[in-house]
Protein backbone atom coordinates (compact mmCIF):
# COMPACT_ATOMS: atom_id res chain seq x y z
CA UNK A 1 0.00 0.00 0.00
CA UNK A 2 1.77 3.63 -0.94
CA UNK A 3 2.37 5.76 1.89
CA UNK A 4 0.19 9.22 2.10
CA UNK A 5 1.24 12.52 1.23
CA UNK A 6 1.01 14.76 4.11
CA UNK A 7 -1.37 17.44 2.99
CA UNK A 8 0.74 20.58 4.09
CA UNK A 9 3.17 19.02 2.03
CA UNK A 10 1.12 18.34 -0.68
CA UNK A 11 -0.22 22.58 -0.34
CA UNK A 12 3.23 23.19 -0.84
CA UNK A 13 3.86 21.59 -4.14
CA UNK A 14 1.06 22.42 -5.41
CA UNK A 15 0.79 26.14 -4.45
CA UNK A 16 0.33 28.96 -7.55
CA UNK A 17 3.38 31.49 -7.19
CA UNK A 18 2.45 33.81 -4.87
CA UNK A 19 3.78 36.58 -3.26
CA UNK A 20 5.67 35.02 -0.63
CA UNK A 21 7.94 33.01 -3.17
CA UNK A 22 9.63 35.80 -4.31
CA UNK A 23 10.38 37.24 -0.98
CA UNK A 24 12.49 34.40 -0.42
CA UNK A 25 14.26 34.68 -3.61
CA UNK A 26 15.03 37.96 -2.65
CA UNK A 27 15.98 36.96 1.19
CA UNK A 28 18.15 33.90 -0.17
CA UNK A 29 19.19 35.88 -3.00
CA UNK A 30 20.62 38.57 -1.39
CA UNK A 31 23.08 36.15 0.57
CA UNK A 32 24.69 35.04 -2.94
CA UNK A 33 24.90 38.40 -3.82
CA UNK A 34 26.88 38.49 -0.98
CA UNK A 35 28.51 35.73 -1.35
CA UNK A 36 29.49 36.56 -5.05
CA UNK A 37 30.76 40.13 -4.17
CA UNK A 38 32.79 38.66 -1.59
CA UNK A 39 34.65 35.74 -3.18
CA UNK A 40 35.41 37.70 -6.57
CA UNK A 41 36.00 40.99 -5.74
CA UNK A 42 39.55 39.96 -4.13
CA UNK A 43 40.92 39.11 -8.24
CA UNK A 44 40.02 43.21 -8.59
CA UNK A 45 42.57 44.11 -5.79
CA UNK A 46 45.39 41.80 -5.66
CA UNK A 47 47.89 43.24 -8.32
CA UNK A 48 46.86 46.40 -6.10
CA UNK A 49 48.15 45.03 -3.22
CA UNK A 50 51.35 43.39 -5.21
CA UNK A 51 51.84 47.24 -6.45
CA UNK A 52 51.32 48.69 -2.31
CA UNK A 53 53.39 45.90 -0.43
CA UNK A 54 55.39 44.61 -2.71
CA UNK A 55 57.16 47.39 -4.70
CA UNK A 56 61.30 47.18 -5.37
CA UNK A 57 63.03 50.25 -5.88
CA UNK A 58 64.50 50.09 -9.68
CA UNK A 59 62.38 47.05 -10.41
CA UNK A 60 61.02 47.22 -14.51
CA UNK A 61 57.90 45.70 -13.07
CA UNK A 62 55.58 47.08 -10.97
CA UNK A 63 55.37 45.10 -7.56
CA UNK A 64 53.26 41.82 -7.62
CA UNK A 65 52.21 39.57 -4.70
CA UNK A 66 54.40 36.50 -4.04
CA UNK A 67 53.83 33.48 -5.19
CA UNK A 68 52.83 31.70 -2.02
CA UNK A 69 51.04 35.06 -0.86
CA UNK A 70 48.75 35.63 -4.00
CA UNK A 71 47.82 31.93 -3.69
CA UNK A 72 46.82 32.20 0.32
CA UNK A 73 44.99 35.39 -0.46
CA UNK A 74 42.93 34.49 -3.34
CA UNK A 75 42.49 30.58 -2.38
CA UNK A 76 41.98 30.86 1.80
CA UNK A 77 38.48 32.21 1.37
CA UNK A 78 37.72 29.00 -0.45
CA UNK A 79 39.22 26.42 2.29
CA UNK A 80 36.57 28.84 4.26
CA UNK A 81 33.96 28.26 2.12
CA UNK A 82 34.22 24.19 2.13
CA UNK A 83 34.78 24.07 5.84
CA UNK A 84 31.77 26.08 6.35
CA UNK A 85 29.13 23.67 3.38
CA UNK A 86 30.30 21.21 5.48
CA UNK A 87 29.73 22.07 9.17
CA UNK A 88 26.75 24.49 8.57
CA UNK A 89 25.09 21.74 5.91
CA UNK A 90 25.36 19.40 8.60
CA UNK A 91 24.35 21.74 11.15
CA UNK A 92 20.93 22.62 8.96
CA UNK A 93 19.36 19.35 9.79
CA UNK A 94 20.23 19.18 12.80
CA UNK A 95 18.94 21.91 14.57
CA UNK A 96 16.28 23.48 11.04
CA UNK A 97 17.39 25.77 8.35
CA UNK A 98 16.44 29.05 9.92
CA UNK A 99 18.61 28.58 13.26
CA UNK A 100 21.63 28.78 11.32
CA UNK A 101 20.46 30.79 8.71
CA UNK A 102 21.28 34.41 10.33
CA UNK A 103 24.65 32.84 12.19
CA UNK A 104 26.06 32.70 8.68
CA UNK A 105 24.84 35.95 7.61
CA UNK A 106 26.19 37.76 10.60
CA UNK A 107 29.56 36.13 9.93
CA UNK A 108 29.66 37.49 6.61
CA UNK A 109 28.82 41.01 7.77
CA UNK A 110 31.40 41.00 10.30
CA UNK A 111 34.10 39.29 8.55
CA UNK A 112 33.90 41.62 5.49
CA UNK A 113 34.16 44.29 7.14
CA UNK A 114 37.30 42.96 9.21
CA UNK A 115 39.31 41.74 6.12
CA UNK A 116 38.96 46.16 5.07
CA UNK A 117 40.24 46.71 8.34
CA UNK A 118 43.24 44.35 8.24
CA UNK A 119 46.15 45.60 10.67
CA UNK A 120 49.22 47.10 10.08
CA UNK A 121 50.98 48.72 7.49
CA UNK A 122 53.43 45.87 6.84
CA UNK A 123 53.06 42.96 4.54
CA UNK A 124 53.24 40.43 6.58
CA UNK A 125 50.89 42.09 9.14
CA UNK A 126 48.47 43.49 6.45
CA UNK A 127 48.36 39.68 4.35
CA UNK A 128 48.18 37.94 7.61
CA UNK A 129 45.16 39.15 8.69
CA UNK A 130 43.57 39.70 5.36
CA UNK A 131 43.89 35.96 5.05
CA UNK A 132 42.57 35.05 8.59
CA UNK A 133 39.20 37.30 8.14
CA UNK A 134 38.93 36.04 4.63
CA UNK A 135 39.18 32.37 5.90
CA UNK A 136 36.19 33.01 8.08
CA UNK A 137 34.35 35.37 6.07
CA UNK A 138 34.70 32.17 3.33
CA UNK A 139 33.20 30.18 6.54
CA UNK A 140 30.06 31.91 6.80
CA UNK A 141 29.60 32.06 2.80
CA UNK A 142 29.63 28.31 2.61
CA UNK A 143 27.08 27.98 5.04
CA UNK A 144 24.58 30.04 2.55
CA UNK A 145 24.92 27.60 -0.03
CA UNK A 146 23.36 24.56 1.86
CA UNK A 147 20.96 26.39 3.73
CA UNK A 148 19.74 28.87 0.43
CA UNK A 149 19.02 25.79 -1.49
CA UNK A 150 17.22 23.37 0.93
CA UNK A 151 14.91 26.63 1.74
CA UNK A 152 13.75 27.35 -1.29
CA UNK A 153 12.67 24.01 -2.49
CA UNK A 154 11.00 23.27 0.37
CA UNK A 155 9.16 26.58 -0.09
CA UNK A 156 8.42 26.25 -3.80
CA UNK A 157 6.26 24.14 -5.73
CA UNK A 158 7.07 21.49 -7.67
CA UNK A 159 5.96 23.49 -11.12
CA UNK A 160 8.34 26.09 -10.85
CA UNK A 161 10.48 24.83 -8.05
CA UNK A 162 13.84 24.79 -10.40
CA UNK A 163 13.72 28.48 -11.28
CA UNK A 164 13.32 29.49 -7.93
CA UNK A 165 16.44 27.85 -6.88
CA UNK A 166 18.07 29.20 -9.89
CA UNK A 167 16.56 32.55 -9.33
CA UNK A 168 18.37 32.48 -5.47
CA UNK A 169 21.52 31.26 -7.29
CA UNK A 170 21.36 33.86 -10.49
CA UNK A 171 21.42 36.69 -7.62
CA UNK A 172 25.67 35.95 -7.83
CA UNK A 173 25.92 37.12 -11.31
CA UNK A 174 24.79 40.19 -9.85
CA UNK A 175 27.30 40.40 -6.79
CA UNK A 176 29.83 39.90 -9.56
CA UNK A 177 28.78 42.61 -11.32
CA UNK A 178 28.13 44.91 -8.38
CA UNK A 179 31.59 43.93 -7.28
CA UNK A 180 32.84 45.73 -10.77
CA UNK A 181 31.00 48.26 -10.37
CA UNK A 182 31.75 49.45 -6.99
CA UNK A 183 35.42 49.08 -7.85
CA UNK A 184 35.04 51.24 -11.23
CA UNK A 185 33.46 53.82 -8.89
CA UNK A 186 36.18 53.77 -6.51
CA UNK A 187 39.19 53.61 -8.49
CA UNK A 188 37.10 56.12 -11.06
CA UNK A 189 36.75 58.35 -7.31
CA UNK A 190 40.57 58.30 -6.59
CA UNK A 191 41.97 58.14 -9.87
CA UNK A 192 40.70 61.72 -10.43
CA UNK A 193 41.43 62.91 -6.95
CA UNK A 194 44.46 61.60 -6.61
CA UNK A 195 46.50 61.79 -10.15
CA UNK A 196 49.82 60.04 -10.85
CA UNK A 197 52.06 58.86 -13.30
CA UNK A 198 52.19 55.55 -14.76
CA UNK A 199 54.95 53.21 -13.20
CA UNK A 200 57.46 53.68 -16.33
CA UNK A 201 57.28 57.39 -16.18
CA UNK A 202 57.90 57.59 -12.22
CA UNK A 203 57.83 54.42 -10.49
CA UNK A 204 57.47 55.50 -6.94
CA UNK A 205 54.60 58.25 -7.58
CA UNK A 206 52.52 55.34 -9.61
CA UNK A 207 51.35 54.36 -6.23
CA UNK A 208 49.52 57.02 -3.98
CA UNK A 209 49.23 56.31 0.04
CA UNK A 210 45.74 56.81 -0.80
CA UNK A 211 45.73 53.76 -2.69
CA UNK A 212 45.58 51.89 0.01
CA UNK A 213 42.11 52.63 0.61
CA UNK A 214 40.82 51.74 -2.24
CA UNK A 215 40.63 47.63 -1.70
CA UNK A 216 39.73 48.22 1.81
CA UNK A 217 36.45 49.99 0.83
CA UNK A 218 35.72 46.92 -2.19
CA UNK A 219 36.34 44.81 0.24
CA UNK A 220 34.12 46.47 3.22
CA UNK A 221 31.63 46.92 0.60
CA UNK A 222 30.36 43.61 0.67
CA UNK A 223 28.99 44.16 4.34
CA UNK A 224 26.20 46.10 3.25
CA UNK A 225 23.89 43.58 1.19
CA UNK A 226 24.07 41.30 3.68
CA UNK A 227 23.36 43.30 6.33
CA UNK A 228 20.47 44.92 5.20
CA UNK A 229 18.44 41.31 4.67
CA UNK A 230 19.08 39.79 8.25
CA UNK A 231 15.89 41.77 9.33
CA UNK A 232 13.82 39.46 7.04
CA UNK A 233 15.73 36.04 7.57
CA UNK A 234 14.72 36.49 11.35
CA UNK A 235 11.22 36.86 9.91
CA UNK A 236 11.34 33.66 7.70
CA UNK A 237 9.19 30.70 9.77
CA UNK A 238 11.14 27.23 9.15
CA UNK A 239 10.42 25.25 6.56
CA UNK A 240 7.58 23.15 6.68
CA UNK A 241 9.30 20.31 5.11
CA UNK A 242 12.13 20.41 7.70
CA UNK A 243 8.95 20.80 10.84
CA UNK A 244 6.82 18.20 9.73
CA UNK A 245 9.35 15.47 8.28
CA UNK A 246 12.98 16.02 10.65
CA UNK A 247 11.39 18.16 13.69
CA UNK A 248 8.00 15.86 13.43
CA UNK A 249 6.51 18.65 14.96
CA UNK A 250 2.90 18.41 12.59
CA UNK A 251 0.92 21.42 14.39
CA UNK A 252 3.51 23.97 13.97
CA UNK A 253 3.92 23.37 10.71
CA UNK A 254 0.19 23.16 9.52
CA UNK A 255 0.43 26.87 11.44
CA UNK A 256 3.19 27.94 9.84
CA UNK A 257 2.17 27.10 6.02
CA UNK A 258 -1.21 28.11 6.93
CA UNK A 259 -0.48 31.62 7.46
CA UNK A 260 2.05 31.63 4.33
CA UNK A 261 0.18 30.03 1.80
CA UNK A 262 -3.34 31.56 3.16
CA UNK A 263 -4.96 28.00 3.31
CA UNK A 264 -6.51 26.53 6.29
CA UNK A 265 -4.65 23.06 6.53
CA UNK A 266 -4.87 20.17 9.44
CA UNK A 267 -2.14 19.51 11.45
CA UNK A 268 -2.36 15.21 10.94
CA UNK A 269 -0.19 14.72 13.80
CA UNK A 270 -0.82 10.68 13.07
CA UNK A 271 -0.11 10.73 9.74
CA UNK A 272 3.25 12.52 10.97
CA UNK A 273 3.92 9.38 13.96
CA UNK A 274 3.58 6.91 11.27
CA UNK A 275 6.06 8.32 9.15
CA UNK A 276 8.73 8.58 12.34
CA UNK A 277 7.97 5.08 12.62
CA UNK A 278 9.47 3.34 9.12
CA UNK A 279 12.34 1.96 9.15
CA UNK A 280 13.48 2.71 5.49
CA UNK A 281 13.00 6.81 6.32
CA UNK A 282 15.14 6.98 9.27
CA UNK A 283 18.77 5.43 7.54
CA UNK A 284 21.70 7.64 8.02
CA UNK A 285 23.95 8.79 5.94
CA UNK A 286 26.84 6.58 6.55
CA UNK A 287 24.66 3.42 6.03
CA UNK A 288 24.18 0.34 2.98
CA UNK A 289 20.71 1.97 2.62
CA UNK A 290 21.90 5.18 1.48
CA UNK A 291 24.92 3.87 -0.43
CA UNK A 292 21.83 1.78 -2.34
CA UNK A 293 19.35 4.47 -2.89
CA UNK A 294 21.82 7.81 -3.12
CA UNK A 295 25.07 6.76 -3.20
CA UNK A 296 25.32 7.42 -7.33
CA UNK A 297 23.32 10.44 -6.93
CA UNK A 298 25.98 12.23 -4.56
CA UNK A 299 28.94 10.42 -6.74
CA UNK A 300 27.33 12.65 -9.92
CA UNK A 301 26.70 15.72 -7.77
CA UNK A 302 29.94 15.64 -6.43
CA UNK A 303 31.84 15.08 -9.22
CA UNK A 304 30.47 17.77 -11.59
CA UNK A 305 30.48 20.04 -9.18
CA UNK A 306 33.97 19.27 -8.69
CA UNK A 307 35.07 19.96 -12.10
CA UNK A 308 32.83 22.46 -13.10
CA UNK A 309 34.39 24.65 -10.35
CA UNK A 310 37.85 23.62 -11.37
CA UNK A 311 37.31 25.58 -14.92
CA UNK A 312 34.88 28.19 -13.20
CA UNK A 313 36.50 29.63 -10.79
CA UNK A 314 40.22 29.52 -12.78
CA UNK A 315 38.66 31.67 -15.19
CA UNK A 316 37.19 33.95 -13.30
CA UNK A 317 39.73 34.65 -10.67
CA UNK A 318 42.48 35.08 -13.21
CA UNK A 319 40.47 36.66 -16.25
CA UNK A 320 42.57 39.44 -15.59
CA UNK A 321 45.70 37.69 -16.38
CA UNK A 322 44.39 36.24 -19.61
CA UNK A 323 43.12 40.01 -20.76
CA UNK A 324 46.75 41.38 -19.85
CA UNK A 325 48.41 38.38 -21.94
CA UNK A 326 46.53 38.76 -24.88
CA UNK A 327 47.29 42.63 -24.37
CA UNK A 328 43.24 43.31 -23.71
CA UNK A 329 44.44 45.22 -20.73
CA UNK A 330 47.54 46.99 -21.16
CA UNK A 331 51.02 46.10 -19.64
CA UNK A 332 51.34 47.09 -15.68
CA UNK A 333 54.15 49.59 -16.55
CA UNK A 334 52.26 51.56 -18.77
CA UNK A 335 49.83 52.71 -16.04
CA UNK A 336 49.65 53.73 -12.25
CA UNK A 337 48.02 51.17 -9.37
CA UNK A 338 44.52 53.30 -9.31
CA UNK A 339 44.61 53.21 -13.53
CA UNK A 340 45.13 49.02 -12.88
CA UNK A 341 42.35 48.54 -10.91
CA UNK A 342 39.80 50.72 -12.98
CA UNK A 343 40.61 48.51 -15.84
CA UNK A 344 40.73 45.30 -14.20
CA UNK A 345 37.29 46.10 -12.86
CA UNK A 346 35.81 47.17 -16.32
CA UNK A 347 37.07 44.36 -18.18
CA UNK A 348 35.33 41.89 -15.59
CA UNK A 349 32.40 44.27 -15.37
CA UNK A 350 32.00 44.18 -19.15
CA UNK A 351 31.88 40.18 -19.01
CA UNK A 352 29.32 39.89 -16.37
CA UNK A 353 26.74 42.02 -18.38
CA UNK A 354 27.31 40.52 -21.52
CA UNK A 355 27.61 36.62 -20.58
CA UNK A 356 27.66 35.99 -16.85
CA UNK A 357 24.61 37.21 -15.72
CA UNK A 358 22.52 36.27 -19.27
CA UNK A 359 23.60 32.98 -18.77
CA UNK A 360 21.99 33.03 -15.02
CA UNK A 361 18.57 33.97 -15.74
CA UNK A 362 18.81 31.76 -19.21
CA UNK A 363 18.67 28.49 -17.12
CA UNK A 364 15.88 30.35 -14.10
CA UNK A 365 13.60 30.76 -17.74
CA UNK A 366 14.43 27.48 -19.49
CA UNK A 367 15.06 25.02 -16.38
CA UNK A 368 11.46 23.79 -15.73
CA UNK A 369 10.67 23.68 -19.65
CA UNK A 370 13.98 21.49 -21.01
CA UNK A 371 15.08 20.04 -17.50
CA UNK A 372 18.42 19.78 -15.32
CA UNK A 373 19.87 17.12 -17.09
CA UNK A 374 19.80 18.91 -21.12
CA UNK A 375 21.04 22.74 -19.31
CA UNK A 376 23.98 20.48 -17.91
CA UNK A 377 24.86 18.42 -20.49
CA UNK A 378 24.92 21.30 -22.84
CA UNK A 379 26.39 23.60 -20.80
CA UNK A 380 29.46 21.21 -20.14
CA UNK A 381 29.35 20.56 -24.05
CA UNK A 382 29.45 23.97 -24.75
CA UNK A 383 32.49 24.97 -22.38
CA UNK A 384 34.69 22.28 -23.75
CA UNK A 385 34.25 23.41 -27.33
CA UNK A 386 34.78 26.90 -26.32
CA UNK A 387 37.91 25.84 -24.44
CA UNK A 388 39.71 24.04 -27.04
CA UNK A 389 38.38 26.45 -29.75
CA UNK A 390 40.66 29.49 -27.57
CA UNK A 391 42.97 27.26 -26.77
CA UNK A 392 44.29 25.32 -29.72
CA UNK A 393 44.57 28.33 -32.31
CA UNK A 394 45.98 30.07 -29.23
CA UNK A 395 48.34 32.68 -31.13
CA UNK A 396 45.65 33.73 -33.46
CA UNK A 397 43.84 35.06 -30.20
CA UNK A 398 46.91 37.16 -29.12
CA UNK A 399 47.14 39.52 -32.40
CA UNK A 400 45.77 42.57 -32.04
CA UNK A 401 43.00 42.34 -34.39
CA UNK A 402 41.88 39.27 -33.06
CA UNK A 403 41.74 40.04 -29.59
CA UNK A 404 37.51 41.01 -29.89
CA UNK A 405 36.91 37.64 -31.09
CA UNK A 406 38.78 36.33 -27.80
CA UNK A 407 37.10 37.93 -25.70
CA UNK A 408 33.52 37.29 -27.33
CA UNK A 409 34.53 33.55 -27.20
CA UNK A 410 36.19 33.85 -23.63
CA UNK A 411 32.51 34.99 -22.50
CA UNK A 412 30.55 32.26 -24.27
CA UNK A 413 32.32 29.88 -21.77
CA UNK A 414 31.22 32.10 -18.75
CA UNK A 415 27.69 32.15 -20.89
CA UNK A 416 27.60 28.16 -21.16
CA UNK A 417 29.07 27.41 -17.67
CA UNK A 418 25.90 29.60 -16.22
CA UNK A 419 23.16 28.82 -18.37
CA UNK A 420 24.57 25.55 -17.62
CA UNK A 421 26.17 23.29 -14.80
CA UNK A 422 27.14 26.11 -12.54
CA UNK A 423 23.64 26.56 -11.58
CA UNK A 424 22.89 23.01 -12.08
CA UNK A 425 25.08 21.42 -10.01
CA UNK A 426 23.53 23.73 -7.21
CA UNK A 427 19.85 23.14 -8.06
CA UNK A 428 19.97 19.16 -8.05
CA UNK A 429 21.33 18.79 -4.64
CA UNK A 430 18.47 20.37 -3.31
CA UNK A 431 16.04 18.42 -4.56
CA UNK A 432 17.34 14.61 -4.91
CA UNK A 433 17.87 13.60 -1.36
CA UNK A 434 15.83 12.88 1.89
CA UNK A 435 14.83 16.09 4.12
CA UNK A 436 16.44 14.45 6.76
CA UNK A 437 19.70 14.77 5.09
CA UNK A 438 19.32 17.44 2.47
CA UNK A 439 20.93 20.09 3.66
CA UNK A 440 23.94 17.95 4.83
CA UNK A 441 24.23 16.30 1.21
CA UNK A 442 23.81 19.32 -0.36
CA UNK A 443 26.85 20.92 1.13
CA UNK A 444 29.20 17.97 0.81
CA UNK A 445 28.62 18.67 -3.02
CA UNK A 446 28.98 22.09 -2.62
CA UNK A 447 31.82 20.99 -0.49
CA UNK A 448 33.24 19.45 -3.06
CA UNK A 449 33.13 21.98 -5.98
CA UNK A 450 35.30 24.56 -3.62
CA UNK A 451 37.64 21.46 -3.45
CA UNK A 452 37.84 22.33 -7.42
CA UNK A 453 37.78 25.99 -6.58
CA UNK A 454 41.02 25.42 -4.28
CA UNK A 455 42.81 23.29 -7.09
CA UNK A 456 41.47 25.82 -10.06
CA UNK A 457 42.79 28.91 -7.41
CA UNK A 458 45.89 27.59 -6.58
CA UNK A 459 46.64 25.39 -9.62
CA UNK A 460 45.67 28.12 -12.47
CA UNK A 461 48.16 30.24 -10.91
CA UNK A 462 51.13 28.35 -11.71
CA UNK A 463 50.05 26.72 -14.96
CA UNK A 464 49.74 29.63 -16.69
CA UNK A 465 53.05 31.31 -16.04
CA UNK A 466 54.90 31.19 -19.32
CA UNK A 467 57.17 28.43 -20.26
CA UNK A 468 60.05 30.42 -20.38
CA UNK A 469 61.79 31.28 -17.20
CA UNK A 470 62.58 34.52 -18.06
CA UNK A 471 58.72 35.73 -18.51
CA UNK A 472 57.32 34.15 -15.53
CA UNK A 473 56.22 36.89 -13.12
CA UNK A 474 58.45 37.40 -10.18
CA UNK A 475 58.95 34.45 -7.85
CA UNK A 476 57.29 32.12 -9.83
CA UNK A 477 58.98 28.68 -11.77
CA UNK A 478 57.95 27.75 -15.24
CA UNK A 479 54.42 27.26 -15.67
CA UNK A 480 52.75 24.80 -18.79
CA UNK A 481 51.59 28.77 -20.60
CA UNK A 482 48.02 29.84 -20.76
CA UNK A 483 47.54 27.69 -24.29
CA UNK A 484 48.14 24.45 -22.30
CA UNK A 485 46.20 25.70 -19.40
CA UNK A 486 43.05 26.40 -21.32
CA UNK A 487 43.37 22.75 -22.60
CA UNK A 488 43.36 21.21 -19.56
CA UNK A 489 40.22 23.48 -18.90
CA UNK A 490 38.37 21.82 -21.37
CA UNK A 491 39.25 17.95 -20.82
CA UNK A 492 38.13 18.99 -17.21
CA UNK A 493 34.94 20.05 -18.84
CA UNK A 494 34.17 17.18 -21.02
CA UNK A 495 35.08 15.07 -17.75
CA UNK A 496 32.41 16.93 -16.18
CA UNK A 497 29.92 15.59 -19.23
CA UNK A 498 30.41 12.10 -18.62
CA UNK A 499 29.69 12.81 -14.90
CA UNK A 500 26.53 14.41 -15.48
CA UNK A 501 24.95 10.98 -16.59
CA UNK A 502 25.01 9.97 -12.83
CA UNK A 503 22.32 12.87 -11.88
CA UNK A 504 19.06 12.22 -11.84
CA UNK A 505 16.45 14.46 -13.51
CA UNK A 506 13.84 15.98 -11.20
CA UNK A 507 11.53 18.49 -13.19
CA UNK A 508 8.32 18.57 -11.96
CA UNK A 509 8.33 15.86 -9.27
CA UNK A 510 8.03 16.67 -6.23
CA UNK A 511 10.83 16.36 -3.09
CA UNK A 512 9.54 12.92 -1.65
CA UNK A 513 9.44 11.80 -4.95
CA UNK A 514 12.81 12.20 -5.34
CA UNK A 515 14.07 11.48 -2.61
CA UNK A 516 11.78 8.34 -2.12
CA UNK A 517 10.42 9.29 0.93
CA UNK A 518 6.62 8.64 -0.52
CA UNK A 519 7.69 4.68 -1.09
CA UNK A 520 6.25 2.00 0.95
CA UNK A 521 8.24 -1.02 2.19
CA UNK A 522 7.48 -2.76 -1.67
CA UNK A 523 8.94 0.56 -3.66
CA UNK A 524 5.74 1.71 -4.87
CA UNK A 525 5.26 5.50 -4.89
CA UNK A 526 2.19 7.29 -3.60
CA UNK A 527 0.25 9.49 -5.42
CA UNK A 528 1.04 13.02 -5.27
CA UNK A 529 -2.59 14.29 -4.23
CA UNK A 530 -4.42 15.28 -1.25
CA UNK A 531 -5.25 11.93 0.95
CA UNK A 532 -8.36 10.99 3.24
CA UNK A 533 -10.76 14.06 1.75
CA UNK A 534 -9.25 16.88 2.77
CA UNK A 535 -10.11 20.00 1.39
CA UNK A 536 -7.65 23.31 1.37
CA UNK A 537 -9.96 26.50 1.49
CA UNK A 538 -8.51 30.02 1.12
CA UNK A 539 -8.88 31.81 4.88
CA UNK A 540 -8.29 35.81 5.09
CA UNK A 541 -4.63 36.12 6.57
Amino acid sequence: MAKEQLQVLNALDVAKTQLYHFTAIVIAGMGFFTDAYDLFCISLVTKLLGRIYYHHEGAGKPGTLPPNVSAAVNGVAFCGTLAGQLFFGWLGDKLGRKKVYGMTLMLMVICSIASGLSFGNQPKGVMATLCFFRFWLGFGIGGDYPLSATIMSEYANKKTRGAFIAAVFAMQGFGIMAGGMVAIIVSASFKAGYPAPAYQDNASASTVPEADYVWRIILMFGALPAALTYYWRMKMPETARYTALVAKNAKQAASDMSKVLQVELEAEPEKIEGLAQEKENSFGLFTKEFLRRHGLHLLGTTSTWFLLDIAFYSQNLFQKDIFTAIGWIPAAKTMNAIEEVYRIARAQTLIALCSTVPGYWFTVVFIDKIGRFAIQLMGFFFMTVFMFALAIPYKHWTHRENRIGFVIMYSLTFFFANFGPNATTFVVPAEIFPARLRSTCHGISAAAGKAGAIIGAFGFLYAAQPTDPNKTDAGYPPGIGVRNALIVLGCVNFLGMLFTFLVPESKGKSLEEMSRENEDENGTESEMRPQGGCEMRTVPI
